[in-house]
């Protein structure tokens, strides 16, 4: 058994446990467990969910048009099955949608051509937020 946790060295004891059974051998997890800490065998620890460091500044309030426009993303499913998305670009201070671009398949590109699109046709606004 000594073997077997040597060669599986890269799995934690939960996965080397499994490993075991399905090669016939029955052994109790709290005994491998032991076994596993003797032979200095670390339990490979899961990522935790990432947080972002250092404190938010609040948000300004929009007080004119084109200070600030949110990006959003809206997806839904047709009756046959296709799923398609929508890129909602709002206007904060009016509340006025700029955009809506309709698509089954939404790429980065097509987002940045429909940016570009709009600052052609409006003025270039202050920020652009995206949740």
């Amino acid at each position: 058994m000594k073997a077997i946790a040597q060669e599986r060295r890269r799995f934690g004891y939960r996965r080397l446990h499994v490993l075991l059974r399905r090669e016939g051998f029955e052994v109790n997890h709290k005994r491998l467990f032991r076994l596993y800490r003797q032979e200095r065998l670390t339990v490979r620890r899961r990522g935790g969910r990432k947080r972002s460091t250092g404190t938010r500044a609040p948000m300004m309030i929009p007080l004119r048009p084109n200070e600030r426009w949110s990006l959003d993303f809206v997806a839904d499913q047709m009756t046959d099955g296709r799923r398609f998305r929508i890129l909602a670009i709002d206007d904060d201070c009016t509340r006025e949608c700029v955009a809506l671009v309709a698509e089954t398949l939404l790429s980065g590109v097509k987002v940045a051509r429909e940016l570009d699109r709009l600052l052609a046709e409006r003025r270039r606004p202050k920020m652009i937020v995206s949740d």
